[in-house]
């Protein structure tokens, strides 16, 4: 802003000079003059040619400063233009952003992965335990007789008390909250492609403003140093717009590297970060509208964020019925053949086959499961009150974005209806005077910087609300490169195959 008042300070001091001198006009240098309609025409504009102070002869006396004899002036530094190989490539749109983004992503990816980990756990929990299978022998040798029992069994435990429907039914809870995650994450990326883009969108318009911009330096350079050839300006005069003109190149230039980190940004977030640089096609002069009113309840009915910590609540309710219902014991059912050598006197004929079975269950004296209980109906509480946490958060993040909206609103909708137009119609005006020899030629150069500057603030307005604009719409969420959050469990290795039926 500094810079701007100091460059509008001095191009007026040169206009007060130059009007001083009017009648002189007609003996001046012919100066070039911008054609411009009634209209104003940005496209024109964008295209003037870039008027440089290098082919310009001064005879002002010690203008370049003696203690850089070699140093160049700011109107005779080259300008690199470094998206001359973006304009050869095909412009990019947010669809292509966002379509790579929904298939590159890692971050979604990893959020399926977690769906799908619940889902296992889910179908492993409900299966019953094997069976077991075995050799029993008793008095193999059968002393003086020759006897002795040998065969073999059957063992299966008998899960009671519906334990397994309960313990699926945790891991189904589980797996809800996880796929509540892949809609959170799925709106992250999105919300985060959407921010970058727009930045860039808007970023890309600073640099032709500011490429338009180091066109009226240059040729405020220029009419410098013509002014000086007739004795309406002096060395200071002429130095001060050098300056000006090489501090527009370097801001054109900081421009154009701005773009390209946004665009890098734009391209990491779409998982394709070796994308080759381009230009990006989209409307960023229209951002959608929010209704600060009632957007506050609508956050709270529709946040992923919000509807997932509803479901840890679900998911720790269910924790506490299956721990509850684990005190029931399971029944152990065994049962087996085996062939008995004994001898039965006085027949002396061995006994033969004979079958045997046993049945057996625990019986719940001292561990009832009272521990895992109480944690349970802790883990409960704590949930709910995450809830809470949770939805006061979002308010709290989401109270000072909706003031900041209606301030880059307001902020946007005045650089339109009001001081662009107004600008617009100055720098008009002034030219016109010009054209009537009625006004100084530096009087038109303020006016077009001034409207340019103007341009530039409301571009870089524009990115500002589209940023906030964009958070909105997606309930606060715009991070698509951190990984997703697993839901907590109690357990992640559950009814293992040689571990009987309980979960670990």
């Amino acid at each position: 802003m500094t810079r701007i008042v100091t460059s509008t300070i001095v191009a007026l001091l040169l206009g007060i000079s130059a009007r001083a001198q009017t009648h002189q006009h007609d003996d001046m240098p012919r100066m070039r003059v911008l054609s411009q309609s009634n209209s104003y025409d940005q496209e024109s504009i964008g295209h003037m040619d870039m008027r440089s102070s290098l082919g310009v002869p001064s005879n002002v006396a010690s203008v370049q400063e003696p203690e850089n004899p070699n140093q160049k002036t700011g109107s005779s530094l080259s300008v690199p233009d470094l998206l001359e190989g973006a304009k050869a490539a095909p412009e990019r749109s947010l669809d292509d952003f966002e379509a790579l983004a929904l298939k590159h992503n890692p971050t979604l990816k990893q959020a399926e992965a977690i769906a799908q980990v619940s889902a296992g756990l889910a179908r492993q929990v409900g299966l019953w335990p094997n069976p077991s299978v075995g050799y029993q022998g008793e008095q193999i040798r059968g002393g003086a007789f020759g006897g002795g029992e040998q065969g073999g069994f059957v063992q299966q435990d008998i899960v009671l008390g519906g334990k397994l429907g309960l313990r699926r039914n945790v891991f189904e809870q589980q797996k809800q909250e996880n796929e509540i995650g892949i809609q959170e994450q799925q709106l992250s990326v999105r919300g985060a492609v959407q921010v970058q883009f727009y930045s860039a969108l808007a970023r890309f318009r600073i640099v032709e403003v500011q490429r338009r911009l180091l066109d009226v330096a240059n040729d405020a350079a220029a009419t410098a140093h013509q002014l000086a050839n007739v004795g309406q300006a002096d060395a200071p005069d002429v130095l001060q717009a050098e300056v000006e003109s090489g501090q527009a190149k370097l801001e054109f230039v900081k421009a154009q590297r701005q773009y390209i980190q946004s665009y890098e940004e734009l391209a990491a977030v779409s998982g394709e970060p070796e994308i080759p640089l381009a230009l990006l096609k989209g409307d960023l002069d229209h951002p959608p509208a929010i209704d600060t009113d009632r957007y506050l309840d609508e956050l709270q009915q529709n946040s992923p964020t919000l509807k997932r910590a509803r479901q840890s609540a679900l998911l720790a309710g269910a924790e506490l019925a299956r721990d509850k219902r684990e005190a029931i014991p399971d029944l152990s059912l065994r049962a087996g053949v085996q062939q008995n050598q004994e001898l039965l006197e006085p027949s002396m004929h061995r006994v033969g086959v004979q079958s045997f079975a046993t049945a057996g269950i625990q019986i719940p004296v001292f561990n009832r499961n009272q521990g895992n209980v109480q944690s349970s109906k802790a883990q409960v509480d704590r949930a709910r009150e995450e809830v809470e946490r949770i939805r006061i958060q979002l308010l709290q993040t989401a109270q000072p974005l909706l003031q900041q909206y209606l301030i880059e609103r307001l902020e946007e909708e005045q650089y339109r209806t009001e001081l662009i137009p107004r600008a617009k119609r100055a720098y008009e005006l002034y030219l016109q005077k010009y054209r009537n020899m009625a006004a100084a030629y530096p009087e038109v150069i303020v006016s077009q910087r001034i409207l340019f500057q103007l341009e530039d603030s409301y571009s870089r307005t524009l990115g500002e609300l589209w940023t906030i604009t964009v958070q909105l719409q997606n309930y606060l969420l715009a991070d698509g490169t951190s990984a997703p959050r697993a839901s907590e469990s109690t357990s992640m290795r559950v009814n293992l195959p040689t571990g009987g039926g309980s979960s670990e």
